[in-house]
């Protein structure tokens, strides 16, 4: 098994999500594809070697909490946080839908990067895109290697 079809990933989650969030455009959903995929190859729902990372992208609850207690809850991210909301199911805490609900890890990895000051790159440049998702996304002693991860970001390009 090779994971999710990366064009259903690309045009039936992300580009939706993003759209609902009013944070789309290409830039953004090739970023969210491509991270995805460096990520968790588009396969894995939890950090192999017991990690705390969680969903398709991988996002630690730790990551997942800052955005909402130092994000979401003040005004700037008040309409966000609304249609946060929306997506989530009643019966599971918000950091274990990540798992569960592509729509809101997509949603929730978006605003990680949303609130990153630096402008999104150039949404036809695969290089420019893995380094972005390596310094804004992962940490500099995370294991997300720029030059090996272009091959993901390409192919969400292609998608």
């Amino acid at each position: 098994m090779n994971g999710l079809d990366v064009g259903q990933l690309k045009h039936l989650v992300v580009e939706p999500t993003l759209t609902g969030l009013g944070l789309g455009g290409s830039s953004a959903v090739n970023l969210l594809t491509g991270t995805a995929l460096a990520e968790s190859r588009g396969t894995y729902l939890k950090q192999i070697g017991g990690g705390p990372a969680l969903g398709l992208w991988q996002m630690e609850p730790a990551t997942h909490d800052d955005c909402w207690n130092n994000f979401l809850r003040f005004p700037v991210g008040k309409r966000l946080a609304s249609i946060l909301e929306e997506m989530l199911a009643p019966d599971l805490p918000r950091s274990v839908q990540m798992v569960t609900n592509l729509r809101y890890a997509c949603a929730m990895a978006r605003i990680r990067f949303y609130r990153v000051k630096d402008a999104l790159p150039v949404a036809s440049d695969p290089y420019a895109l893995s380094r972005y998702h390596k310094v804004h996304y992962n940490t500099v002693l995370g294991a997300a290697d720029p030059a090996a991860n272009v091959i993901f970001f390409k192919a969400a390009l292609q998608a």
